[in-house]
């Protein structure tokens, strides 16, 4: 726990757990809400055979990235998470998604 706690930036034991919290709460949303959302749009295992899943990956991709921030912020953790979320576009190739938004919501 220490080396998590000093790679992430945490002070406490408090604030890890909250932090495993807040990812667990997350994950499990994310799978609740993933099956209803690609059903309203028309994805299912029924027209997409053996691609279904890799492409439900990939579409609730961008609802988990939101929750996450989401409900670190409702957990105080807001900081933390949205850290988290620049580091993994960045590893991803796409932080200009993050660059754009940060432009467009500036402009206004």
């Amino acid at each position: 726990m220490k080396k998590l706690k000093a790679r992430w930036g945490v002070t406490s034991n408090f604030q890890l757990v909250i932090i495993f919290i807040v990812f667990a709460i997350t994950g499990s949303v994310s799978a609740y809400l993933s099956k209803p959302f690609t059903n309203y749009i028309g994805l299912t295992s029924e027209n997409l055979g053996w691609l279904y899943f890799p492409i439900r990956l990939i579409v609730i991709f961008p609802i988990y990235q939101v929750l996450l921030v989401l409900f670190g912020f409702l957990f105080g953790q807001f900081a933390f998470f949205g850290h988290l979320k620049r580091k993994c576009f960045a590893k991803m190739k796409l932080g200009f998604i993050l660059n754009w938004f940060e432009k467009s919501s500036k402009g206004k």
